[in-house]
């Protein structure tokens, strides 16, 4: 079973599963929703603060709820628009307080790319020691997955899930991937996500069976992103440019997509992986595409395609319909298919981010 090389259509998982039972010898020897409070991003109007400018807490109400400055802003100005109230979008910049639920959120410790479990229930994200830590949604409840030995940069942590496939003899795995940069490489690398004080283990990045094609670079591998339950993950490599697919359902195989940088996987979508969306510089700009897979091979669709600004560090949201995105003036969400143009969100600067109810 291998993974279709580019050009062609991404299997799916129940393709794979078919061709297992098939090739039960060879198996074996391989073992293998509206925001609210939004603008046009395009209409000319710009936030009044750009930052965080509250200390309120979800759960408290915050040191500054109800007092002038906490409704204002710092100085007294107004506060950023804030559309995080409906949606499941989220908004973390390094800083203590997560923008989520119409407020801030106080996690108590610097948070830093922070991901959502597939169930919303738990984040993980990088805390103010360079940590990998592992919350409960608001926060609370925080553990180290794994400790940052010093000298390295963690950083976008995803989880990566493969459900039981007993039918093929294929145990189900829970994994918290992100990228670990040090000794001038970056490198992908993985813990349980249960794990408390663990060591990263290097997330293996194999090419598909039967391509003649280099070996997959193991280096410069930053961005990791992972969708679905058949344990599919994309990612990018700096030194080539380019965004890579990996599978990791019976056994593990990659390859590469397309140009491009910061990429995410869509949610799955009856029964196949997800779309991507990834970041390619066109004209000036960043520009968002979304690849599309097809009989005929997979097509990629500009659905920025009138930007004046850049948009990065996109983000699906849970039942695939909207992306989010960072730009200068903050996050904006547009439809997937970009049938209608960006809107500015939230006036708040951060990795968005979707948390699924």
């Amino acid at each position: 079973m291998s993974a279709a090389p580019r050009g062609r259509r991404r299997s799916t998982a129940a393709a794979i599963a078919v061709t297992a039972a098939v090739t039960t010898s060879a198996a074996l020897l391989l073992s293998a929703c509206g925001p609210e409070d939004t603008t046009d991003a395009t209409d000319g109007a710009s936030p009044t603060a750009t930052g965080p400018s509250t200390t309120a807490s979800a759960s408290t109400g915050g040191a500054g709820s109800g007092s002038g400055k906490g409704a204002s802003g710092s100085g007294g100005s107004p506060a950023p628009v804030n559309g995080t109230a409906r949606g499941g979008l989220t908004i973390s910049d390094g800083t203590r307080y997560v923008v989520m639920n119409g407020t801030r959120v106080d996690f108590g410790t610097e948070v830093r790319d922070l991901a959502w479990s597939r169930d919303g229930s738990k984040a993980a994200f990088v805390d103010g020691d360079g940590d990998l830590a592992v919350s409960n949604a608001d926060g609370s409840g925080r553990v180290i997955a794994a400790r940052n030995p010093g000298g390295q940069t963690w950083s976008h942590p995803t989880w990566l899930l493969r459900a039981d496939d007993p039918a093929n003899g294929e145990p189900g795995a829970d994994r918290i991937v992100f990228a670990v940069r040090g000794g001038g490489a970056s490198r992908l690398v993985s813990v349980d996500a249960s794990a408390r004080d663990a060591t990263p283990q290097p997330l293996p990045l194999n090419h598909a069976s039967g391509e003649d094609v280099p070996d997959l670079p193991q280096t410069g591998n930053v961005w990791p992103n992972a969708g679905g339950s058949h344990g599919t993950s994309v990612y990018a490599n700096e030194d080539t440019g380019d965004v890579y697919i990996r599978d990791d359902y019976l056994r593990q195989q990659g390859f590469d997509l397309a140009k491009g940088s910061e990429p995410a996987l869509g949610p799955d979508q009856g029964g196949d992986n997800g779309e991507i969306v990834f970041v390619r510089s066109v004209g000036g700009h960043d520009h968002l595409f979304v690849e599309h897979s097809g009989d005929n091979g997979p097509t990629y669709r500009d659905i920025t395609p009138n930007a004046t600004t850049d948009y990065t560090e996109p983000a699906w949201s849970p039942e695939g319909r909207t992306i989010a995105a960072r730009t200068p003036r903050g996050v904006v969400t547009l439809t997937a298919d970009g049938s209608q143009p960006p809107v500015l969100t939230s006036g708040y600067h951060g990795l968005p981010a979707y948390r699924p109810s």
